[in-house]
């Protein structure tokens, strides 16, 4: 298991439910992930409807992302395909 293996299989699952968003309706862009949720926090029109802890989840983006340019790796690889967890 490399490294960043073992650090994805520590996040919590909220964790990981965002990078599966973030694979499956956002191709991959946190960019684009953050721009819906703050539309929909603010109360623009938005792509998809989210949980309503935006502010959570866009903490967790960050974090989330800054480890993965830190580390120039994307966690998406590790998320199983097809899967988001519940």
């Amino acid at each position: 298991m490399d490294v960043h293996e073992a650090y994805f299989r520590t996040l919590q699952k909220e964790d990981v439910h965002l990078l599966a968003l973030r694979e499956i309706l956002y191709d991959g862009s946190w960019e684009d992930m953050v721009k819906d949720l703050e539309a929909r926090r603010d109360g623009k029109p938005f792509v998809f409807k989210l949980r309503n802890q935006i502010d959570e989840d866009l903490e967790r983006i960050r974090k989330l992302d800054a480890y993965e340019r830190e580390h120039e790796v994307s966690l998406g690889k590790y998320v199983a395909p097809g899967l988001i967890p519940g």
